[in-house]
């Protein structure tokens, strides 16, 4: 697509597209109000910004605004690849095996849905991304665990991930901008400090 909004037109035009790859300087609307808005109507797809900035503020805002990951411009088309293969994976293109007899994984309010890939609050749908649901199902399986954040890169973004350990930070912010109820002092996802995160005090 040339345009961002040629890019909505596409993906409302062809609903199964599973990864969408978004330029930050779209002409038109920017790639991150594409993604902005593309993330409000479908919280499964895909989203892999690419930015020709390498400034933070840049790829903060992507994943804030719902990306689940970022290349910087110049880079290789095998990185490129390997990091659609590796959403692919995580938004169900390889399919989780899990025991049949433990379809949900409860702590109180919440309730994770492991069959169909959902979280409720307290009996309310919360939407997540597929990188937000691996992020609860890491946390919900390992109650009280400190988990370091190159652990939960390796959990939820694959071994084969060559990121930065920046984009665990900024999609647990994100993620508890939508469980925590004061995300100021959030008290689900806690922080381990100089470590990385736990689920619960």
């Amino acid at each position: 697509a040339e345009s961002g909004e040629e890019a909505l037109e596409k993906l409302n035009a062809q609903r199964d597209i599973r990864v969408a790859l978004l330029d930050v300087m779209l002409p038109g609307i920017d790639g991150f109000e594409v993604c902005r808005r593309l993330r409000a109507n479908d919280a499964s797809i895909g989203i892999i910004m690419l930015t020709a900035r390498s400034q933070e503020m840049d790829k903060v805002t992507g994943l804030m605004t719902g990306a689940d990951d970022y290349v910087t411009k110049p880079f290789s088309p095998a990185e490129l690849t390997a990091r659609v293969d590796a959403l692919m994976r995580r938004s169900g293109g390889a399919v989780e095996q899990e025991n049949r007899d433990e379809q949900t994984l409860s702590s109180p309010p919440f309730v994770l849905n492991l069959r169909n890939r959902t979280l409720e609050k307290n009996g309310e749908r919360v939407k997540l991304t597929q990188v937000e649901y691996g992020l609860m199902k890491l946390f919900m399986e390992n109650p009280g665990k400190a988990l370091s954040r190159e652990e939960i890169l390796d959990t939820v973004w694959g071994h084969d991930y060559f990121g930065e350990l920046k984009i665990v930070d900024v999609n647990i912010r994100r993620l508890r901008l939508k469980i925590e109820d004061d995300t100021a002092n959030p008290t689900y996802i806690t922080t381990v400090w100089g470590f990385g995160y736990k689920w619960g005090q």
